[in-house]
């Protein structure tokens, strides 16, 4: 499959933040799944002196339409890590500048005019080019559905917001640099009188890619939509969860004897008693979980189900927790900002990871936990499915414990489910926690699934 992404950032070429090391991972798994990947990016000051290897300037020119202007695009070619292709489309006044997006804090007052004309091109090469897909990251080329649906562009195109909380916000007389019909200002891109690009690309894409299935749901609500949580229902029907790669280590399986000793490290002499030894992350579930836990751990064996908590609690909740910490007094241990040795003796102690309430669609350690074999049991909620499904004795599918009640009681049951599981089932779970596929290569896979099933895509490859 040919694909071609466009982005604004590439380690290490070009880059501000986390963005270009997402986009830089993302093109090499989807190389390394046999694609033919091209990304496309502005040619930044910091690439020209980065004197990349092989950098070199192509035959290709194109010719763009920049409001009353017509401007040209040199087109430069390198090879990147891992097989992917670059190429680099040079406008100076636009892209030769110190900083990508801005300078000492101030963006430049030009950028809608900068991504724009960058869209443009990328539309244009893609006519050129006779990609299977155009795969377009961040606000930044959030446009380039736009104008591939005004052209009539016989080429599916994916959008990845990648973050909902940078949209591309813009003045409305920028829309004439668009040239797009004067209708497509009111019922696509304008946004609270402004012009929003990623609301635009939203509207417009083929199909829309988030995060994975948790954030799919997540930002279909207020709190974390950033005001975009009704375009996407709206558009629910092209929504794709799909999680970026996480590069875990392969945990190392530990004995019984060393298990033990995490244990007892950090419970002392009560980690001797222990039937079951839980962990829940303060970052992980919402405030209302962390009460619901310290709610069931007054109503739970002592000695028996040791805890320990990590990570910072919301200030509403701290009094709650100092509360069952001495009530539990060597039963529960709490950790606010765990030293790394700390983070890996509690994976090495814990059988299971609690979270009451919702799971938070970040959840890092989450995942971590997931691969280090340990547990999960955790309240039913959207988007769970992605990393958690309920063990089925029947049947013997599932990988956890899921409950389906928000209440003290159920998550009691879920814990005391939890402590009496037999030891051939949790073993069970434990093996297919720590066979979980977070890779960028499962990533690539679902995409190149996406990719296949798009409208229009199939016709092409036929003729």
């Amino acid at each position: 499959m040919k694909i071609l992404i466009a982005a604004s950032e590439f380690a290490p070429f070009a880059q501000t933040g986390d963005f270009a090391g997402y986009v830089e991972r993302l093109a090499a798994a989807t190389a390394a799944a046999g694609n033919e990947t091209t990304v496309v990016l502005p040619l930044y000051r910091c690439i020209r002196e980065g004197r990349i290897v092989g950098l070199k300037r192509g035959k290709l020119r194109l010719s763009i339409e920049l409001g009353a202007n017509r401007v040209s695009a040199e087109v430069w070619e390198a090879s990147g890590p891992g097989g992917v292709r670059l190429i680099f489309l040079e406008r100076d006044e636009l892209f030769d500048r110190t900083g990508l997006y801005g300078m000492d804090g101030r963006d430049y007052q030009d950028n809608a005019a900068r991504f724009i004309f960058f869209s443009k091109a990328v539309v244009e090469l893609a006519r050129r080019e006779s990609p299977d897909v155009v795969h377009a990251l961040g606000w930044q080329s959030a446009l380039v559905s736009v104008f591939a649906r005004d052209q009539r562009l016989e080429i599916p195109t994916v959008l990845s917001p990648v973050s909902l909380e940078y949209q591309g916000h813009f003045w409305s007389h920028d829309f004439a640099l668009t040239n797009l019909p004067g209708e497509w200002f009111p019922n696509v891109l304008e946004f609270y009188g402004s012009m929003n690009f990623l609301k635009a690309g939203i509207a417009c894409a083929n199909s829309v890619v988030l995060p994975g299935a948790l954030n799919l749901a997540a930002m279909q609500t207020p709190e974390h939509g950033c005001g975009l949580e009704n375009l996407l229902r709206q558009n629910a029907a092209k929504l794709e969860g799909i999680a970026p790669g996480v590069d875990l280590p392969a945990p190392a399986a530990l004995s019984a004897k060393e298990k033990n000793a995490a244990c007892e490290a950090l419970f002392k002499s009560a980690g001797k008693t222990a039937r079951a030894v839980f962990v829940a992350h303060a970052g992980s579930t919402g405030e209302g979980g962390l009460g619901q836990l310290c709610e069931a751990l007054s109503r739970l064996p002592m000695g028996e189900v040791l805890v320990a908590l990590i990570g910072a609690a919301p200030e509403s909740q701290r009094q709650r927790i100092q509360i069952a910490l001495r009530r539990r007094a060597g039963g529960m241990v709490h950790f606010p900002e765990p030293t790394p040795a700390e983070q890996e003796r509690l994976l090495q102690a814990a059988d299971f990871i609690v979270v009451p309430g919702a799971l938070e669609p970040g959840c890092a350690f989450f995942r971590l936990a997931l691969r280090a074999g340990i547990v999960p049991v955790v309240e039913q909620g959207a988007g769970l499915h992605e990393l958690v499904r309920d063990f089925d004795p029947v049947t013997g599918q599932g990988n956890g414990l899921v409950y389906y009640r928000h209440s003290v009681e159920a998550l009691i049951d879920a814990i005391l489910r939890a402590v009496e599981l037999p030891p051939a089932t949790k073993s069970l779970l434990v093996e297919r926690n720590r066979a979980r596929d977070f890779s960028w290569a499962s990533t690539a896979k679902a995409l190149d699934r996406l990719y296949s099933r798009l409208p229009g895509r199939a016709g092409r490859l036929a003729a």
